[in-house]
């Protein structure tokens, strides 16, 4: 799937912990204009069901896990995050679904854009014919 990459991101740390310094394009390959957290995801429940026309986003699972499941309207991958040390990179038109959200999950998205609700495709159909 050419639209996702994984990000491995450097850690500092000695004995009183580690710490994770990500910049605009050093380490995140876009301007950030956006960040935003999913925590307290209650068990069962599912996030996600959209694709952006122009967005692209970082996703890093700074605590816990959850499964990603991407789509490119011809292949589909599942990915799990639970690695702060590790991102996920997402570009435009890829749908995109979070599921198996654990008790403690913390999950940080970097966007490239602000927010704009007509970016977001909705509805999976309309995505397969917006391809």
């Amino acid at each position: 799937m050419k639209l996702v990459k994984t990000l491995n991101f450097s850690t500092i740390g000695d004995n009183r912990g580690s710490l994770i310094a990500l910049e605009t394009l050093i380490d995140i390959p876009f301007n950030i204009r956006r960040v935003y957290y999913i925590f307290d995801t209650l068990s069962g429940v599912s996030r996600g069901f959209h694709a952006h026309r122009d967005l692209k986003q970082v996703l890093i699972c700074v605590k816990g896990s959850c499964r990603i499941l991407l789509d490119d309207g011809k292949h589909k991958k599942n990915i799990i995050l639970n690695n702060p040390q590790t991102g996920l990179l997402i570009e435009d038109l890829v749908w995109r679904e979070m599921h198996d959200f654990s008790e403690d999950c913390v999950l940080l998205v970097l966007a490239s854009e602000y927010y704009d609700e007509t970016d977001y495709i909705r509805d999976y159909d309309n995505f397969l014919r917006y391809l």
